[in-house]
């Protein structure tokens, strides 16, 4: 008897729909574990590149030695790093054009790296709409197999003349068992997706300070040479 009803035979003896709605479940099941495990180590990777820079950009390195360096390193620096590196490279091409209005240089700039800000989150935000889904349409997927099972189940005792607990339980719980696997698919899901909003959530805080911490740096500068070329031309 417990042979009979372990998960396995169940659905063995289940009917097509049921069957397949389970198969189509673990599916999606060992997708959303594989972007769970993907996302784990790209936003791991996000946050300690961040770091490294950040360590480095207020260790006293100048602005040009770290453009110089995030320029030949482009494919191995962090977003951070991308975000400075467009702010300066817009920033360079505006003072290459012989522009000097302070204003123009900080907007330019800050355009810039509000643009490769956008680009950078669309990455760190990837994959969470799949998390999403799953979380939300899991449940239902296993409901529709549920609520076909018991359909099949009763279709199948019109039949009997006697019906008892022993002729109903087998098929209630294979109609059930869709239900625990669309469950066991949202759940990680639904979990893996508030982790990782929360940590997107961050990065991007942190990554918008450091704009607004960089456009200070650039407008102390502009403000610096500004007074210097007005006492030199005194």
């Amino acid at each position: 008897m417990n042979q009979d009803m372990s998960i396995v035979s169940l659905l063995l003896h289940a009917s097509f729909v049921v069957q397949l709605v389970v198969l189509i479940l673990l599916g999606i099941s060992v997708t959303s574990w594989a972007a769970i495990a993907r996302k784990l180590s790209a936003l791991k990777h996000i946050k300690n590149l961040n770091e490294e820079f950040e360590r480095v950009f207020w260790s006293g390195t100048s602005l040009n030695e770290l453009f110089n360096a995030a320029t030949q390193n482009a494919k191995m620096s962090g977003p951070m790093e991308r975000i400075f590196a467009s702010g300066m490279r817009e920033y360079q091409k505006l003072r290459e054009r012989r522009i000097s209005d302070a204003g123009t240089l900080l907007d330019g700039a800050r355009r810039a790296m509000r643009a490769s800000f956008q680009r950078e989150m669309d990455v760190a935000e990837s994959q969470l709409a799949f998390l999403a889904s799953v979380g939300s349409i899991s449940p239902y997927v296993g409901l529709f197999g549920t609520v076909w099972g018991i359909m099949h189940a009763f279709t199948g005792l019109a039949n009997l003349q006697q019906v008892t607990l022993a002729t109903v339980a087998p098929g209630i719980a294979e109609a059930l068992v869709a239900t625990a696997i669309g469950l066991f698919a949202a759940i990680p899901a639904v979990l893996a997706y508030n982790r990782f909003s929360h940590d997107v959530d961050r990065i991007a805080i942190k990554m918008e300070t450091f704009i607004e911490e960089f456009s200070n740096i650039l407008q102390r500068s502009l403000g610096s040479a500004g007074t210097s070329s007005s006492a030199s031309g005194h």
